[in-house]
């Protein structure tokens, strides 16, 4: 099956790959890639991809790495969501999610507070009349 994917080159300290198409089960160093599609400098944030050529293999049914993806993606030579590349374990926080949320749970909370304090209001109106009845 063969895949999309970053190549490593470049020297120690100073990364920069190529996109490549390349067969799965083949290693990542062997440079027996089937197509050579474009190059990415992580450094410059320089990314360089051939679109015809991309969608071409991807209309074949080359399969994107999660990382090639999000840069398809954000080249816009696909449509759709970037994929979340990082760890199971540390998943990508939303920020403004989180605190849309919070927000949401202090609104919630005020109004919840001031139904209860206006219940209460209520039921020491009721109360204070039958007091004065009661002393009269």
């Amino acid at each position: 099956m063969l895949m999309m994917r970053l190549q490593r080159v470049g020297r120690k300290n100073d990364p920069s790959y190529r996109l490549v198409v390349v067969d799965k089960r083949t290693g990542p160093k062997s440079n027996k890639h089937v197509d050579h599609l474009g190059s990415y400098n992580p450094k410059l944030g320089h990314i360089q991809i051939d679109k015809d050529k991309a969608k071409d293999w991807l209309s074949k049914g080359v399969q994107p790495s999660d990382t090639v993806y999000n840069m398809l993606v954000s080249q816009k030579v696909i449509e759709g969501k970037k994929r979340n590349v990082l760890p199971k374990k540390s998943p990508i926080i939303d920020e403004a999610k989180l605190k849309a949320e919070a927000e949401a749970k202090a609104k919630a909370e005020a109004e919840a507070k001031a139904a209860k304090e206006a219940e209460e209001a209520a039921k020491n109106a009721e109360v204070a009349p039958e007091t004065e009845e009661a002393a009269a």
